[in-house]
């Protein structure tokens, strides 16, 4: 394995996953990432993998192969609502399970990739669909590519995988699939379910009989920053993650967190999501030997946030990370207002410095972040072994 590779899983195909205009799940968000990726030079040393469709049997690792044919009808025009099929978060659309299946297939690709050796890290920002369940579409997500590829990485010989979400929503499908499986810890870090859909990831969510205390939910209140969203990442993930000692690191990275985005009420900078990304690249390597594998998700400021964010997620992952002062080439800001009619981002960060205190610096029982933080780590950590007020 060269040192410091990466693999990143791209094809112009890949645009299919697209639920139609005025539809927040625009294949538009990995288009002007990838456009954007490249005109920085982030993609120049990379090896790209153009993924083909994914088997049945593939997706039949985590999917009832009920759902599957469902899937295939309604991408025929034959909706399926008690399968989330032809609702208003997931319509259907021509070649709908062809597309979601590429998904899965680059997701499975990059995560083999990552495990034999063949590089030391490997994105797909068109996966990280986390909430697709066995038996049915949820929020914007067909299958579940994240659970495939963790599944593809436990049959070929992995005892133990982490999968750290920091989408704004609730990771919940990758969590309901492994949720009795104690080769799997899932961690996810979103806005609380009480404000936000799918309602569900609440810190006494901690798993099935043998695998308790392996789901770990840091629900996080709305309007939660910079300092209070890496707060909480920095006082539960690196412990837990270290604990469990993966041999291979999952990570989601939506970044519907940002204080610009349509659908969620977090406050998070761009700034701060790079910082989050370059945490798991290193702990990564601290714990894993380097078996990164980094998927896309949520995010719909599809101009000013998701571009910016996942290309450095990218550049992390191709060792070339970019200073958020980085300026935004003008062609690709040229592209958006020809395409769009309006200017884009002048620089690749907010101009906003992600400073936060650490879970060290003590705990501050007036702050409701804070209390959120204490759920979790009582909830959780002793069940792994670990001090709760450490």
């Amino acid at each position: 394995m060269t040192a410091g590779s990466a693999r990143v899983v791209w094809s112009s195909d890949m645009l299919g996953y697209d639920f139609g205009h005025g539809h927040p799940m625009t294949s538009d968000r990995v288009e002007l990432t990838v456009r954007l990726a490249e005109q920085l030079g982030v993609l120049d040393d990379v090896e790209l993998l153009a993924p083909g469709i994914a088997p049945d049997a593939l997706l039949e690792t985590v999917h009832d192969p009920d759902y599957v044919a469902a899937v295939r009808r309604a991408a025929a025009g034959t909706a399926d609502p008690d399968r989330g099929l032809g609702t208003r978060d997931d319509p259907v659309f021509p070649h709908m399970h062809e597309a979601a299946a590429r998904v899965v297939q680059g997701t499975v690709d990059a995560a083999g990739a990552v495990w034999r050796g063949d590089c030391e890290h490997a994105v797909n920002i068109a996966g990280g669909l986390h909430h697709a369940m066995p038996g049915a579409a949820s929020g914007f997500c067909v299958y579940n590519d994240a659970a495939v590829a963790i599944r593809s990485l436990l049959t070929a010989g992995a005892e133990r995988v982490a999968y750290v979400d920091v989408d704004a929503h609730h990771g919940d499908g990758v969590q309901a699939v492994f949720w009795d499986d104690p080769r799997v810890l899932t961690i996810s870090v979103h806005e609380t379910g009480h404000h936000l859909f799918p309602g569900t990831g609440y810190p006494t969510d901690t798993g099935g009989p043998d695998a308790d205390g392996l789901a770990v939910n840091l629900a996080l209140p709305s309007r939660t920053g910079d300092a209070g969203w890496l707060r909480g990442i920095d006082a539960v993930v690196p412990d837990v993650v270290r604990e469990f000692a993966p041999q291979v690191l999952v990570t989601q990275h939506g970044c519907d967190s940002h204080v610009m985005d349509p659908l969620t009420h977090l406050r998070v900078s761009v700034d701060g999501q790079r910082l989050a990304a370059t945490w798991l690249h290193d702990l990564a390597h601290e714990v894993c030997d380097g078996r990164w594998l980094a998927l896309g998700g949520g995010g719909y400021a599809m101009i000013d946030v998701v571009p910016r964010a996942w290309t450095h997620v990218l550049a992390v992952a191709a060792h070339r990370p970019l200073d958020p002062a980085t300026p935004v080439p003008d062609a690709w800001r040229e592209l958006v207002t020809h395409r769009y009619g309006r200017a884009g981002p002048p620089e690749m960060g907010d101009r906003r410095e992600p400073a936060f205190r650490p879970w060290s610096s003590g705990y501050d029982p007036d702050d409701e972040v804070d209390r959120a933080i204490r759920a979790t780590r009582a909830a959780t950590f002793p069940r792994l072994g670990l001090h709760a007020d450490a």
